[in-house]
């Protein structure tokens, strides 16, 4: 089974070579472009230097020739005098002109690499969950470091080939002016070379892209690794994964290989066809010298030609293997930077302004896999300051109806209205300033708690930011923190309890002073004392706001104004908690089976904070 998968992957990837490689090199290109024309000016005066650099590097051996057939040998001493300042002022020249271009090249270069990876990140930060659930975040870190890195290669790489053709050239016509018989001879080696790499570039550019996609896997699977820490330890996973990490290291390592291989094997080639060409101008071209037919200086112009025509060669054989990688890579970024936004502000769209924060579900149908619907037909209506808690068995669609809330995802069918207004008409930023939502898995950042608290709210003192962490009851942990609410937190918040991080991710929502606020099992990972101290807080914090909670610790809701229980994508009851009990449906099977002893419970629980309050 497991051959027949690798069978059908590795023909889905030949296949999607194919088509990548059918609009590959003019796309890349072309969109690069793009961003080198903010800079056209100082691309321009690199190309000027470029252009020096050439003509310099071509003055030099017609010196020499010069020197020797109209200087030493007539023996000139005057004009090799001059011959040899211009030497030394060509040689100052070619310095300059490469110091100029390499010195823009690089500032122009690091200028475009910030512009890429500034639309990567917008692009990220606007691209939808459907997106970021089924990508992995190594996979996207390679593509804005090691990819963006590898057109920055692509940008100094094409400005030396540029340089290089036009040595190029200008070795061909300056021989051929000076001897076309010799100079025809010369370049007969050519047409081989062509036909070599002609052979070769298919093979290439095929080896590079698979090296980019294999990098892109075993970054990916690293993250899944480093991210999951915990859990591969806890289960002992370390000798499988470790398995399957050397699995696909090994594919990276031979992709690596193979491409290095392709990479290198021109070299040889060329540098056995610069032997024949060196060969053809020592015995035809001496015969000719010897038989007068052509002057030394000349013969010496075509020695010191040939080596400089083969390093550009040398040099253009290095930079397409640079190229092919850097356009592989250009391929994967302008494809990520090309992903249509399934979630985006419509032609038109105005800020929801003030208010009325109602949430209304009008007949609404989703599917992650609009094929495969997750919520069917669901309609109801929570009026403004009303807590609405939306409870049911795991996998039943609670948290996709919030996330369509807060317009993560778009509807298939049905509406989405909040203030009575589609949430698919108004803009997504004036959406969420009006929302806050607190997951049930926390996400702190490596900042300092009073940049945590008000992350979303850049305007909040840090008065407010003490109120909110008070009212939540998280004040006095974060006073006890080395440096209060200074404390820089480590990765996620690691250096504090599940419950500690919770309480922020409160604070952290209160403090926007929301009108909707959207809990999503917000206290599945609090401690039962740590639950009642923010009880009487939330309940106080509700007032006036419309709140959608959703909940499987049924005790935190049972005081909501209307109660959904929602089963395999459809609401099979709604109404008060006492009204759900006595029904006797599935709210009240879930209640009895988990909460019956309850009242019991939150009287021992409400002692025991009393006792510890007492003490403090």
């Amino acid at each position: 089974m497991t051959g027949r998968r690798d069978q059908a992957e590795t023909a889905r990837l030949k296949e999607s070579d194919a088509e990548i490689f059918a609009r590959l090199d003019s796309a890349v290109f072309r969109r690069f472009g793009r961003y080198l024309v903010p800079y056209v000016r100082a691309v321009s005066i690199a190309t000027v230097a470029v252009v020096v650099f050439t003509l310099t590097s071509l003055a030099v051996p017609i010196l020499v020739k010069v020197g020797l057939d109209d200087a030493i040998v007539p023996g000139n001493l005057p004009l090799l005098y001059v011959i040899a300042g211009a030497l030394g002022a060509v040689a100052v020249l070619h310095w300059a002109s490469m110091y100029v271009q390499r010195l823009i090249i690089q500032r122009v270069g690091q200028d475009v690499l910030y512009d890429i990876r500034r639309d990567m990140f917008v692009q990220l930060q606007r691209l939808s969950m459907s997106f970021t659930d089924r990508t992995p975040i190594g996979g996207l870190m390679s593509r804005v470091f090691g990819d963006v890195g590898a057109l920055q290669e692509m940008l100094e790489t094409t400005v030396e080939a540029m340089g290089d053709i036009l040595l190029l050239f200008g070795i061909v016509v300056v021989m051929l002016v000076f001897d076309w018989r010799l100079g025809l001879m010369t370049l007969s080696v050519l047409p081989l070379l062509t036909l070599i790499r002609v052979f070769w570039q298919p093979f290439a550019r095929r080896a590079f892209l698979r090296m980019r996609r294999n990098a892109s896997i075993v970054g990916s699977y690293l993250d899944q690794n480093v991210s999951g820490i915990r859990v591969v330890q806890a289960m002992n996973r370390e000798p499988v994964n470790r398995g399957i990490m050397g699995g696909k290291v090994s594919d990276l390592f031979w992709s690596n290989v193979s491409g290095s291989k392709l990479g290198a094997m021109l070299m040889p080639t060329v540098d056995l066809l610069t032997g024949v060409a060196l060969a053809i101008v020592i015995i035809v071209g001496g015969s000719m010298v010897l038989g007068g037919g052509l002057e030394v200086g000349t013969m010496v112009l075509f020695l010191l030609f040939v080596q400089r025509f083969f390093e550009p060669i040398r040099s253009l054989t290095m930079h397409y293997s640079v190229l092919q990688r850097a356009v592989a890579a250009g391929h994967r970024i302008f494809e990520l930077l090309d992903l249509p936004l399934e979630v985006a502000d419509r032609p038109g769209a105005q800020p929801i302004g003030e208010v009325n924060p109602s949430v209304e579900f009008d007949h609404v149908v989703f599917g992650y896999d609009p094929a495969k619907p997750v919520i069917h037909d669901v309609s109801f209506r929570v009026e403004p300051g009303q807590t609405a808690a939306i409870v049911g068995p795991t996998g039943g669609g609670k948290t996709s109806l919030t996330a369509l809330a807060h317009r993560f995802y778009d509807v298939q069918q049905g509406r989405v209205l909040i203030g009575g207004r589609d949430v698919r008409t108004v803009t997504q930023a004036s959406l969420g300033s009006i929302m806050s939502m607190v997951l049930q898995e926390p996400f702190l950042f490596s900042k300092s708690v009073f940049e945590n608290v008000r992350y979303n709210t850049r305007q909040a003192t840090r008065a407010d930011v003490e109120r909110a962490c008070r009212i939540i009851g998280a004040h006095d942990f974060i006073a006890r923190l080395p440096e209060g609410y200074d404390t820089v937190l480590e990765q996620r918040g690691s250096n504090l309890s599940v419950g500690q991080r919770q309480l922020l991710s409160f604070a952290r929502a209160l403090v926007a002073d929301p009108k909707i606020l959207i809990l999503d099992e917000a206290t599945a990972n609090i401690d039962s004392y740590t639950e009642l101290i923010i009880q009487d807080a939330l309940r106080k914090l509700l007032q006036g706001r419309t709140a959608l909670v959703i909940a499987h610790r049924l005790s935190t809701i049972r005081n909501a104004d209307t109660i959904i229980v929602v089963d395999r994508g459809r609401i099979v009851d709604r109404g008060t908690h006492d009204e759900l009990v006595a029904r006797g449906g599935l709210y009240a099977q879930l209640w009895r089976m988990n909460y019956a002893s309850f009242d019991d419970l939150r009287g021992d629980l409400e002692k025991g904070v009393v006792a510890a309050a007492s003490t403090t």
